[in-house]
């Protein structure tokens, strides 16, 4: 691991090491280095194996060499995987070490923060001053409530009194319906006619009337 260490510049002996930010920076780097490492050994290893196919009959020997060379080729790419393995795994390590930093730096700036926005408050003081407000409200219903009462409205009176004045008051309506009453009945009465009415005919003389025009309508007739 020290040529890791090298690569990031974190091997010098006293001095100052690197924040978080860099080594993160450095290690994306490196992770780079090797990823293009990774694709030349690969074309590399591609060709030897188009060499050894080609000279596989003709030249066995160049063929021998090609495949040598394939297998070397291989046994690095192998170690580069194996490098980017661990490099990666030590960069999300390191990412998630600074986060968490990050986040208790925050926590702890909001906790000194909070530490000195109570640091003038008195639980006690905070206990009078609710009740104060308390007090003040109660206050503040009764005089609302004293303002809303109508003045000269609700005085007590003498429900017998009152009574007794209804039935003085309904007397004096009947005792003038009463003489009302009683001046009525001197009013003058209006005269009889003196002169007497024609009388009827007596019913026996119209019977004779009667009579006597059937037995004229007879005569005629005949």
């Amino acid at each position: 691991m020290a040529w890791i260490q090298k690569l990031i510049g974190g091997g010098g002996k006293g001095g100052k090491g690197p924040s978080p930010q860099e080594a993160i920076q450095k290690l994306r780097e490196t992770e780079e280095m090797l990823t293009k490492k990774q694709e030349f050994l690969e074309k590399k290893i591609e060709q030897e194996l188009q060499i050894a196919k080609k000279n596989g009959t003709k030249n066995k020997r160049a063929a021998l060499q090609a495949l040598k060379r394939k297998k070397r080729y291989e046994k690095q790419l192998a170690q580069i995987d194996g490098t980017l393995s661990t490099i990666e795994f030590q960069r999300e390590a390191l990412e998630n070490a600074n986060t968490n930093t990050e986040v208790l730096k925050n926590m702890g700036f909001a906790a000194k923060a909070m530490k000195n926005a109570h640091e003038n408050m008195d639980i006690d003081k905070v206990d009078d001053l609710m009740q104060d407000i308390t007090e003040q409200q109660e206050l503040a219903q009764e005089i609302s409530d004293a303002i809303s009462k109508p003045v000269g409205f609700g005085e007590e009176f003498d429900e017998d009194e009152l009574l007794a004045e209804l039935d003085e008051l309904e007397q004096e309506e009947l005792d003038k319906n009463l003489l009302e009453i009683g001046g009525a009945e001197n009013v003058p009465l209006p005269s009889v006619p003196s002169t007497s009415l024609p009388s009827r005919p007596a019913k026996k003389e119209e019977d004779e009337d009667d009579m006597e025009d059937l037995q004229r309508w007879a005569m005629e007739a005949m």
